[in-house]
Protein backbone atom coordinates (compact mmCIF):
# COMPACT_ATOMS: atom_id res chain seq x y z
CA UNK A 1 0.00 0.00 0.00
CA UNK A 2 1.58 3.68 -1.00
CA UNK A 3 1.31 6.26 1.25
CA UNK A 4 0.27 9.08 0.54
CA UNK A 5 1.28 11.19 3.63
CA UNK A 6 3.66 14.53 2.85
CA UNK A 7 6.56 13.79 4.29
CA UNK A 8 7.69 16.78 6.88
CA UNK A 9 11.75 17.58 6.95
CA UNK A 10 13.31 17.01 10.11
CA UNK A 11 15.59 19.31 12.72
CA UNK A 12 18.37 17.26 11.91
CA UNK A 13 17.36 17.67 7.63
CA UNK A 14 19.93 20.71 8.57
CA UNK A 15 22.87 18.81 7.80
CA UNK A 16 21.74 18.67 4.18
CA UNK A 17 23.12 22.11 3.92
CA UNK A 18 26.77 21.11 3.56
CA UNK A 19 26.21 19.49 0.28
CA UNK A 20 27.39 22.06 -2.33
CA UNK A 21 25.00 23.35 -4.89
CA UNK A 22 27.33 22.10 -7.89
CA UNK A 23 27.28 18.07 -6.49
CA UNK A 24 26.26 15.64 -9.37
CA UNK A 25 22.94 14.53 -7.53
CA UNK A 26 21.84 17.96 -6.44
CA UNK A 27 21.88 18.86 -10.26
CA UNK A 28 19.98 15.69 -11.51
CA UNK A 29 17.27 16.17 -9.09
CA UNK A 30 17.30 20.38 -9.99
CA UNK A 31 17.04 19.21 -13.77
CA UNK A 32 15.03 15.79 -13.79
CA UNK A 33 11.71 15.82 -11.96
CA UNK A 34 11.03 11.62 -10.72
CA UNK A 35 7.62 12.37 -9.31
CA UNK A 36 6.01 10.56 -12.37
CA UNK A 37 7.90 6.99 -10.64
CA UNK A 38 5.26 7.05 -8.38
CA UNK A 39 2.54 7.32 -11.02
CA UNK A 40 3.90 4.74 -13.31
CA UNK A 41 4.32 2.07 -10.59
CA UNK A 42 1.35 2.65 -8.70
CA UNK A 43 -1.05 0.44 -10.55
CA UNK A 44 1.69 -2.50 -8.97
CA UNK A 45 0.56 -1.83 -5.48
CA UNK A 46 -2.50 -1.99 -3.04
CA UNK A 47 -4.39 0.73 -3.18
CA UNK A 48 -6.06 0.15 0.43
CA UNK A 49 -4.43 -3.40 1.69
CA UNK A 50 -1.05 -4.21 3.59
CA UNK A 51 1.62 -2.66 4.86
CA UNK A 52 2.69 0.76 3.69
CA UNK A 53 5.42 0.45 1.33
CA UNK A 54 8.18 2.27 0.37
CA UNK A 55 7.83 4.86 -2.49
CA UNK A 56 8.64 3.45 -5.81
CA UNK A 57 10.57 7.23 -6.69
CA UNK A 58 12.77 6.14 -3.65
CA UNK A 59 13.40 3.09 -4.63
CA UNK A 60 13.96 3.73 -7.88
CA UNK A 61 16.23 6.55 -6.47
CA UNK A 62 18.36 4.26 -4.58
CA UNK A 63 18.63 2.09 -7.73
CA UNK A 64 20.15 5.13 -9.22
CA UNK A 65 22.57 5.31 -6.83
CA UNK A 66 23.57 1.95 -7.13
CA UNK A 67 23.97 1.80 -10.73
CA UNK A 68 25.74 5.26 -10.84
CA UNK A 69 28.67 4.38 -8.15
CA UNK A 70 28.40 0.92 -9.68
CA UNK A 71 27.69 -0.98 -5.87
CA UNK A 72 26.16 -4.22 -4.88
CA UNK A 73 22.50 -4.26 -3.05
CA UNK A 74 24.08 -4.45 0.14
CA UNK A 75 27.38 -1.75 -0.73
CA UNK A 76 24.74 0.98 -1.61
CA UNK A 77 22.54 0.48 1.39
CA UNK A 78 25.53 1.02 3.90
CA UNK A 79 26.77 3.74 2.03
CA UNK A 80 23.25 5.31 2.50
CA UNK A 81 23.54 5.13 6.16
CA UNK A 82 26.63 7.58 5.86
CA UNK A 83 26.68 10.00 3.01
CA UNK A 84 24.44 12.81 3.45
CA UNK A 85 24.38 13.35 -0.60
CA UNK A 86 22.78 10.40 -0.88
CA UNK A 87 19.99 10.32 2.27
CA UNK A 88 19.33 13.68 0.48
CA UNK A 89 18.66 12.72 -2.93
CA UNK A 90 16.38 10.05 -1.67
CA UNK A 91 14.35 11.94 0.06
CA UNK A 92 15.02 10.76 3.66
CA UNK A 93 15.56 12.60 7.31
CA UNK A 94 18.96 11.90 8.21
CA UNK A 95 18.02 9.96 11.78
CA UNK A 96 15.50 7.80 9.92
CA UNK A 97 15.75 4.17 9.32
CA UNK A 98 16.64 3.13 5.43
CA UNK A 99 14.85 -0.10 4.16
CA UNK A 100 16.89 -3.66 4.02
CA UNK A 101 18.61 -4.79 1.11
CA UNK A 102 16.56 -7.35 0.16
CA UNK A 103 13.81 -5.35 -0.34
CA UNK A 104 15.77 -3.24 -3.08
CA UNK A 105 16.28 -6.83 -4.85
CA UNK A 106 12.21 -7.23 -4.89
CA UNK A 107 11.98 -3.93 -6.14
CA UNK A 108 14.09 -4.64 -8.79
CA UNK A 109 12.92 -8.02 -10.04
CA UNK A 110 9.13 -7.26 -9.08
CA UNK A 111 8.09 -4.32 -9.36
CA UNK A 112 10.40 -2.45 -12.47
CA UNK A 113 9.45 -4.56 -15.56
CA UNK A 114 11.10 -4.20 -19.31
CA UNK A 115 8.04 -1.58 -20.21
CA UNK A 116 8.02 0.15 -16.66
CA UNK A 117 12.16 0.89 -17.60
CA UNK A 118 11.77 1.88 -21.20
CA UNK A 119 9.34 4.59 -19.64
CA UNK A 120 11.35 6.11 -17.02
CA UNK A 121 14.09 6.53 -19.97
CA UNK A 122 11.68 7.43 -22.19
CA UNK A 123 10.35 10.03 -19.27
CA UNK A 124 13.48 11.59 -18.68
CA UNK A 125 14.38 12.01 -22.55
CA UNK A 126 11.02 13.76 -22.59
CA UNK A 127 11.96 15.82 -20.07
CA UNK A 128 15.54 16.70 -21.33
CA UNK A 129 14.01 17.85 -25.05
CA UNK A 130 10.94 20.01 -23.47
CA UNK A 131 13.50 21.87 -21.28
CA UNK A 132 16.18 22.40 -24.24
CA UNK A 133 18.84 20.18 -22.86
CA UNK A 134 18.93 17.82 -26.61
CA UNK A 135 18.84 20.04 -29.38
CA UNK A 136 20.65 18.14 -31.59
CA UNK A 137 19.08 15.71 -34.38
CA UNK A 138 21.91 12.99 -34.95
CA UNK A 139 21.07 9.54 -33.48
CA UNK A 140 23.97 6.75 -33.36
CA UNK A 141 23.32 3.29 -32.52
CA UNK A 142 25.62 0.25 -31.96
CA UNK A 143 26.19 -3.03 -30.46
CA UNK A 144 27.99 -3.40 -27.16
CA UNK A 145 29.21 -7.02 -25.45
CA UNK A 146 28.70 -8.13 -21.79
CA UNK A 147 30.39 -11.28 -20.63
CA UNK A 148 28.20 -13.74 -18.97
CA UNK A 149 28.07 -14.41 -15.42
CA UNK A 150 29.20 -18.03 -15.58
CA UNK A 151 31.42 -19.79 -17.81
CA UNK A 152 30.56 -21.74 -20.84
CA UNK A 153 30.53 -25.40 -21.08
CA UNK A 154 31.29 -27.99 -23.23
CA UNK A 155 27.90 -30.27 -24.04
CA UNK A 156 29.63 -32.85 -23.01
CA UNK A 157 30.04 -31.44 -19.33
CA UNK A 158 26.45 -30.34 -19.68
CA UNK A 159 25.16 -33.40 -20.21
CA UNK A 160 27.58 -34.73 -17.15
CA UNK A 161 25.64 -31.97 -15.31
CA UNK A 162 21.74 -32.71 -16.20
CA UNK A 163 22.51 -36.49 -15.34
CA UNK A 164 23.64 -35.74 -12.01
CA UNK A 165 20.71 -33.48 -11.58
CA UNK A 166 18.32 -36.09 -12.79
CA UNK A 167 19.84 -38.48 -10.19
CA UNK A 168 19.68 -35.82 -7.71
CA UNK A 169 16.37 -35.27 -7.82
CA UNK A 170 14.89 -38.65 -8.34
CA UNK A 171 16.24 -40.06 -4.97
CA UNK A 172 15.20 -37.25 -3.56
CA UNK A 173 11.52 -38.21 -4.86
CA UNK A 174 11.51 -41.17 -5.51
CA UNK A 175 13.35 -42.48 -2.09
CA UNK A 176 15.82 -44.58 -4.03
CA UNK A 177 17.29 -44.88 -7.74
CA UNK A 178 16.30 -48.54 -9.47
CA UNK A 179 19.36 -50.61 -9.60
CA UNK A 180 18.82 -51.43 -13.38
CA UNK A 181 19.48 -47.63 -14.07
CA UNK A 182 23.17 -47.14 -14.38
CA UNK A 183 24.35 -44.23 -12.09
CA UNK A 184 27.99 -44.40 -13.54
CA UNK A 185 28.62 -41.68 -15.89
CA UNK A 186 30.96 -42.23 -18.46
CA UNK A 187 33.68 -39.76 -17.73
CA UNK A 188 34.13 -38.13 -21.23
CA UNK A 189 37.82 -36.70 -20.66
CA UNK A 190 39.08 -39.83 -20.92
CA UNK A 191 38.14 -39.83 -24.29
CA UNK A 192 40.85 -37.99 -26.91
CA UNK A 193 38.29 -37.72 -29.27
CA UNK A 194 35.63 -35.19 -28.83
CA UNK A 195 33.17 -36.00 -31.13
CA UNK A 196 33.39 -39.40 -29.75
CA UNK A 197 33.07 -37.92 -26.09
CA UNK A 198 29.62 -36.27 -27.27
CA UNK A 199 28.57 -38.66 -28.91
CA UNK A 200 29.14 -41.19 -25.73
CA UNK A 201 27.77 -38.29 -23.15
CA UNK A 202 24.51 -38.15 -25.67
CA UNK A 203 23.98 -41.99 -26.10
CA UNK A 204 24.18 -42.59 -22.26
CA UNK A 205 21.74 -39.35 -20.96
CA UNK A 206 19.43 -40.25 -23.92
CA UNK A 207 19.32 -44.10 -22.52
CA UNK A 208 19.14 -43.33 -18.75
CA UNK A 209 16.19 -41.07 -19.33
CA UNK A 210 14.52 -43.75 -21.03
CA UNK A 211 15.32 -45.98 -18.64
CA UNK A 212 13.88 -43.47 -15.97
CA UNK A 213 10.58 -43.36 -17.96
CA UNK A 214 10.28 -46.90 -18.27
CA UNK A 215 11.03 -47.94 -14.86
CA UNK A 216 9.59 -44.28 -12.62
CA UNK A 217 6.55 -43.46 -12.68
CA UNK A 218 7.72 -39.83 -13.27
CA UNK A 219 3.89 -38.56 -12.37
CA UNK A 220 4.82 -38.82 -9.04
CA UNK A 221 8.49 -37.16 -9.32
CA UNK A 222 7.30 -33.25 -10.34
CA UNK A 223 10.87 -31.98 -10.35
CA UNK A 224 12.80 -34.89 -12.08
CA UNK A 225 10.10 -35.02 -14.78
CA UNK A 226 10.70 -31.27 -15.11
CA UNK A 227 14.56 -31.61 -15.69
CA UNK A 228 14.16 -34.86 -17.77
CA UNK A 229 11.77 -32.54 -20.05
CA UNK A 230 14.16 -30.00 -20.00
CA UNK A 231 17.35 -32.53 -21.12
CA UNK A 232 15.57 -34.00 -23.94
CA UNK A 233 14.50 -30.02 -25.04
CA UNK A 234 18.63 -29.30 -25.04
CA UNK A 235 19.32 -32.74 -26.62
CA UNK A 236 16.67 -32.01 -29.38
CA UNK A 237 18.24 -28.67 -30.24
CA UNK A 238 20.84 -29.18 -33.44
CA UNK A 239 22.73 -26.46 -32.28
CA UNK A 240 23.44 -27.73 -29.19
CA UNK A 241 25.71 -30.69 -30.63
CA UNK A 242 27.56 -28.21 -32.79
CA UNK A 243 28.35 -25.92 -30.31
CA UNK A 244 25.99 -22.90 -30.77
CA UNK A 245 22.83 -23.37 -28.61
CA UNK A 246 22.77 -23.76 -24.56
CA UNK A 247 26.19 -23.51 -23.19
CA UNK A 248 26.04 -22.80 -19.35
CA UNK A 249 22.85 -24.36 -17.34
CA UNK A 250 23.23 -21.74 -14.74
CA UNK A 251 22.45 -19.33 -17.45
CA UNK A 252 20.45 -20.58 -20.06
CA UNK A 253 20.29 -17.31 -22.13
CA UNK A 254 23.46 -16.26 -22.69
CA UNK A 255 25.40 -17.38 -26.45
CA UNK A 256 28.54 -17.15 -27.98
CA UNK A 257 29.31 -14.28 -30.05
CA UNK A 258 31.76 -12.87 -31.89
CA UNK A 259 33.71 -9.58 -31.85
CA UNK A 260 35.88 -10.49 -34.88
CA UNK A 261 37.18 -13.92 -36.75
CA UNK A 262 39.45 -14.96 -33.89
CA UNK A 263 38.07 -13.05 -30.78
CA UNK A 264 35.07 -14.31 -29.20
CA UNK A 265 33.07 -14.07 -26.18
CA UNK A 266 30.26 -15.58 -24.21
CA UNK A 267 27.24 -13.82 -22.89
CA UNK A 268 24.84 -10.78 -24.20
CA UNK A 269 24.72 -7.94 -26.97
CA UNK A 270 23.16 -4.61 -25.74
CA UNK A 271 21.93 -2.64 -28.29
CA UNK A 272 21.77 0.82 -27.61
CA UNK A 273 20.64 4.68 -29.42
CA UNK A 274 21.62 7.44 -28.31
CA UNK A 275 21.97 11.45 -29.65
CA UNK A 276 25.04 11.78 -31.11
CA UNK A 277 25.60 15.91 -29.79
CA UNK A 278 24.40 15.50 -25.97
CA UNK A 279 25.29 11.53 -26.15
CA UNK A 280 21.75 10.92 -24.50
CA UNK A 281 20.30 7.18 -24.45
CA UNK A 282 17.14 7.40 -25.90
CA UNK A 283 16.59 3.60 -26.10
CA UNK A 284 18.17 0.32 -25.36
CA UNK A 285 17.40 -3.78 -26.09
CA UNK A 286 19.66 -6.74 -24.84
CA UNK A 287 19.93 -9.93 -26.85
CA UNK A 288 22.33 -12.77 -26.99
CA UNK A 289 25.46 -12.76 -27.95
CA UNK A 290 24.52 -14.74 -31.02
CA UNK A 291 22.40 -11.65 -32.07
CA UNK A 292 22.58 -10.12 -35.02
CA UNK A 293 23.43 -6.28 -35.11
CA UNK A 294 20.74 -4.14 -36.33
CA UNK A 295 17.36 -6.77 -36.59
CA UNK A 296 15.72 -4.68 -34.17
CA UNK A 297 16.57 -0.98 -35.53
CA UNK A 298 13.23 -0.33 -36.64
CA UNK A 299 11.67 -0.34 -32.90
CA UNK A 300 14.90 1.55 -31.39
CA UNK A 301 13.91 4.14 -34.09
CA UNK A 302 10.56 4.01 -33.09
CA UNK A 303 11.39 4.58 -29.05
CA UNK A 304 13.57 7.49 -30.10
CA UNK A 305 10.81 9.11 -32.48
CA UNK A 306 8.73 8.90 -29.18
CA UNK A 307 11.10 10.71 -26.86
CA UNK A 308 10.12 13.69 -29.14
CA UNK A 309 13.35 13.85 -31.15
CA UNK A 310 13.44 14.46 -34.61
CA UNK A 311 15.29 12.52 -36.86
CA UNK A 312 17.73 13.95 -39.49
CA UNK A 313 21.19 12.26 -39.12
CA UNK A 314 21.81 8.23 -38.08
CA UNK A 315 25.32 7.16 -37.35
CA UNK A 316 26.37 3.45 -37.13
CA UNK A 317 28.87 1.35 -38.25
CA UNK A 318 29.18 -1.34 -40.92
CA UNK A 319 27.14 -4.04 -39.47
CA UNK A 320 24.49 -1.26 -39.83
CA UNK A 321 24.96 -1.40 -43.83
CA UNK A 322 21.92 -3.19 -44.84
CA UNK A 323 19.14 -2.25 -47.45
CA UNK A 324 16.20 -2.58 -44.64
CA UNK A 325 17.65 -0.60 -43.00
CA UNK A 326 18.98 1.99 -45.16
CA UNK A 327 15.48 2.16 -46.48
CA UNK A 328 14.06 2.70 -43.15
CA UNK A 329 15.93 5.69 -42.56
CA UNK A 330 15.08 7.22 -45.76
CA UNK A 331 11.70 6.76 -44.83
CA UNK A 332 12.25 9.06 -41.73
CA UNK A 333 13.69 11.45 -44.40
CA UNK A 334 17.24 11.54 -42.33
CA UNK A 335 20.48 10.91 -43.73
CA UNK A 336 22.81 7.90 -43.35
CA UNK A 337 25.88 8.00 -42.32
CA UNK A 338 26.72 4.58 -42.70
CA UNK A 339 30.03 3.21 -44.36
CA UNK A 340 29.07 0.47 -46.28
CA UNK A 341 30.18 -3.04 -46.27
CA UNK A 342 32.32 -5.09 -48.49
CA UNK A 343 30.54 -7.88 -47.67
CA UNK A 344 26.91 -6.28 -49.63
CA UNK A 345 28.98 -4.10 -51.99
CA UNK A 346 31.72 -5.72 -53.78
CA UNK A 347 31.99 -3.86 -57.53
CA UNK A 348 35.69 -2.98 -58.32
CA UNK A 349 35.15 0.43 -59.06
CA UNK A 350 38.43 0.88 -60.53
CA UNK A 351 36.67 -1.25 -63.84
CA UNK A 352 33.34 -0.30 -63.23
CA UNK A 353 30.95 2.69 -63.25
CA UNK A 354 27.09 2.54 -62.80
CA UNK A 355 24.36 5.57 -64.64
CA UNK A 356 21.88 5.12 -62.52
CA UNK A 357 19.34 7.00 -65.28
CA UNK A 358 20.44 4.73 -68.22
CA UNK A 359 20.49 1.87 -65.69
CA UNK A 360 23.85 0.71 -67.16
CA UNK A 361 27.55 -0.31 -66.12
CA UNK A 362 30.17 0.80 -68.00
CA UNK A 363 33.64 -0.54 -68.15
CA UNK A 364 37.42 1.40 -67.75
CA UNK A 365 37.25 1.47 -71.53
CA UNK A 366 34.06 3.07 -71.93
CA UNK A 367 31.85 -0.21 -73.30
CA UNK A 368 28.51 -0.24 -71.33
CA UNK A 369 25.92 -2.85 -70.73
CA UNK A 370 23.07 -3.66 -73.07
CA UNK A 371 21.08 -6.47 -71.55
CA UNK A 372 19.72 -6.73 -68.14
CA UNK A 373 18.43 -10.20 -66.70
CA UNK A 374 17.31 -10.98 -62.71
CA UNK A 375 18.56 -14.63 -62.47
CA UNK A 376 16.64 -16.66 -59.18
CA UNK A 377 18.46 -19.56 -57.64
CA UNK A 378 16.95 -22.56 -56.06
CA UNK A 379 17.46 -20.94 -52.28
CA UNK A 380 15.60 -18.10 -53.32
CA UNK A 381 18.18 -15.64 -53.65
CA UNK A 382 18.67 -13.42 -56.28
CA UNK A 383 20.70 -11.63 -58.59
CA UNK A 384 21.50 -9.52 -61.72
CA UNK A 385 23.00 -10.05 -64.91
CA UNK A 386 24.58 -7.03 -67.15
CA UNK A 387 25.56 -8.49 -70.48
CA UNK A 388 28.32 -5.72 -72.08
CA UNK A 389 28.25 -5.25 -76.11
CA UNK A 390 29.36 -8.23 -78.08
CA UNK A 391 30.97 -6.47 -80.80
CA UNK A 392 32.89 -4.22 -78.57
CA UNK A 393 34.64 -6.38 -76.70
CA UNK A 394 35.23 -9.05 -79.47
CA UNK A 395 37.78 -6.20 -80.64
CA UNK A 396 38.77 -4.47 -76.99
CA UNK A 397 42.28 -5.07 -76.51
CA UNK A 398 42.17 -5.82 -73.04
CA UNK A 399 39.67 -8.99 -73.61
CA UNK A 400 42.20 -11.10 -72.41
CA UNK A 401 41.70 -9.60 -68.60
CA UNK A 402 38.36 -9.58 -68.02
CA UNK A 403 36.87 -12.60 -70.21
CA UNK A 404 37.88 -16.09 -69.67
CA UNK A 405 36.90 -19.23 -71.82
CA UNK A 406 35.09 -19.06 -75.07
CA UNK A 407 32.59 -16.42 -74.04
CA UNK A 408 32.37 -13.33 -76.37
CA UNK A 409 30.72 -10.51 -74.10
CA UNK A 410 31.26 -9.95 -70.51
CA UNK A 411 29.40 -10.66 -68.09
CA UNK A 412 29.08 -8.75 -65.09
CA UNK A 413 27.14 -10.63 -62.19
CA UNK A 414 26.11 -8.24 -58.54
CA UNK A 415 24.05 -8.46 -56.30
CA UNK A 416 20.09 -7.40 -56.43
CA UNK A 417 20.60 -4.20 -54.25
CA UNK A 418 24.41 -3.39 -56.03
CA UNK A 419 23.15 -0.63 -58.01
CA UNK A 420 21.51 1.26 -55.82
CA UNK A 421 24.71 0.98 -53.33
CA UNK A 422 26.62 2.41 -55.78
CA UNK A 423 25.42 5.81 -55.06
CA UNK A 424 25.87 5.61 -51.64
CA UNK A 425 29.04 4.96 -51.70
CA UNK A 426 29.70 7.43 -53.80
CA UNK A 427 28.53 9.65 -51.15
CA UNK A 428 30.72 7.75 -48.35
CA UNK A 429 33.83 9.08 -50.07
CA UNK A 430 32.87 12.55 -50.09
CA UNK A 431 34.75 14.88 -47.35
CA UNK A 432 31.06 15.80 -45.57
CA UNK A 433 30.56 11.63 -45.09
CA UNK A 434 33.99 11.44 -43.50
CA UNK A 435 34.09 14.69 -41.71
CA UNK A 436 30.35 14.26 -39.72
CA UNK A 437 30.88 10.39 -39.60
CA UNK A 438 33.71 11.47 -36.56
CA UNK A 439 30.16 12.04 -34.50
CA UNK A 440 29.61 8.70 -34.36
CA UNK A 441 32.99 8.21 -31.75
CA UNK A 442 30.47 8.95 -29.14
CA UNK A 443 28.88 5.50 -29.10
CA UNK A 444 32.46 4.33 -28.08
CA UNK A 445 32.87 6.53 -25.41
CA UNK A 446 29.76 5.71 -24.31
CA UNK A 447 30.67 2.19 -24.23
CA UNK A 448 33.73 2.73 -22.42
CA UNK A 449 31.88 4.57 -19.77
CA UNK A 450 29.40 2.16 -18.80
CA UNK A 451 31.84 -1.06 -19.05
CA UNK A 452 34.51 0.53 -17.14
CA UNK A 453 32.64 2.99 -14.50
CA UNK A 454 28.98 1.11 -14.32
CA UNK A 455 29.77 -2.41 -14.73
CA UNK A 456 28.52 -3.56 -18.17
CA UNK A 457 31.37 -5.11 -19.05
CA UNK A 458 29.83 -8.16 -16.88
CA UNK A 459 26.22 -9.40 -16.15
CA UNK A 460 25.55 -8.84 -12.42
CA UNK A 461 22.88 -11.41 -12.49
CA UNK A 462 21.48 -14.70 -15.08
CA UNK A 463 19.88 -15.07 -18.02
CA UNK A 464 18.07 -12.10 -20.74
CA UNK A 465 15.84 -10.49 -18.15
CA UNK A 466 18.20 -10.12 -15.79
CA UNK A 467 20.63 -8.52 -18.32
CA UNK A 468 18.15 -6.13 -19.65
CA UNK A 469 17.15 -5.13 -16.20
CA UNK A 470 20.75 -4.11 -15.77
CA UNK A 471 21.62 -2.25 -19.33
CA UNK A 472 18.77 -0.26 -18.88
CA UNK A 473 19.34 0.55 -15.05
CA UNK A 474 22.82 1.00 -16.71
CA UNK A 475 21.59 3.23 -19.18
CA UNK A 476 19.52 5.11 -16.91
CA UNK A 477 22.45 6.07 -14.76
CA UNK A 478 24.91 7.32 -17.39
CA UNK A 479 21.98 9.28 -18.83
CA UNK A 480 21.51 11.43 -15.41
CA UNK A 481 24.92 11.70 -15.36
CA UNK A 482 25.61 13.50 -18.40
CA UNK A 483 22.17 15.70 -17.68
CA UNK A 484 24.27 16.53 -14.62
CA UNK A 485 27.44 17.87 -16.93
CA UNK A 486 24.83 19.37 -19.29
CA UNK A 487 23.67 21.53 -16.41
CA UNK A 488 26.82 22.12 -14.97
CA UNK A 489 27.97 23.54 -18.22
CA UNK A 490 25.24 25.48 -18.81
CA UNK A 491 25.60 27.28 -14.97
CA UNK A 492 29.08 28.09 -16.31
CA UNK A 493 28.43 29.91 -18.73
CA UNK A 494 25.26 31.64 -17.32
CA UNK A 495 28.15 32.64 -14.60
CA UNK A 496 30.72 33.36 -16.38
CA UNK A 497 28.49 35.80 -18.88
CA UNK A 498 27.72 37.67 -15.11
CA UNK A 499 31.23 38.26 -14.43
CA UNK A 500 31.93 39.49 -17.73
CA UNK A 501 29.69 42.03 -17.49
CA UNK A 502 30.79 43.02 -13.59
CA UNK A 503 27.46 41.54 -13.02
CA UNK A 504 26.55 40.44 -9.26
CA UNK A 505 26.61 36.10 -9.33
CA UNK A 506 25.95 35.06 -5.47
CA UNK A 507 22.78 33.65 -4.63
CA UNK A 508 22.48 32.63 -8.27
CA UNK A 509 20.74 29.22 -8.80
CA UNK A 510 20.01 28.24 -12.09
CA UNK A 511 16.56 25.49 -12.17
CA UNK A 512 14.85 23.73 -15.59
Amino acid sequence: MLKNNYKQLSLHSILYNKIPENHILKLINNAVNFNFINELLESSYCKYYGRPAKEPEMMAKILVLQYLYNLSDIRVMEELSVNLAYMWFIGVNPEEDLPDASLLAKFRTQRLQETTLDEIIKEIVKQCVQKGMIKGSGISIDCTHTKANTIKKVPERIMKHLAKKIFKELEKENGFIPKEIDCNIPNYKQIENHLIAKETMKTYLEKTILEIETKVNTDNCPKTKRIINKAQEILNDPKFILQKGIRSLVDEDARVGYKSKTDSFFGYKVEYMLTTDERIITGVRVHNGAYTDGTNFQELLNITEDCGIELDKVYGDKAYFRKPILDLIKQHKAKAYIPVSESVYRIDESKYTYNKDSDQWFCYLGNCTVEKKKIKRKDGSEFLKYKFDKETCRNCPNRKECIKGSTIANVLTIGINTPEFYEYNQFAKTDEFLEKYKKRACQEWKNGEMKRFHGLYRARGYGLESMSTQAKLTALAVNLKRIAKLVSSFTENIISFLRKFKLKTYHTKITF
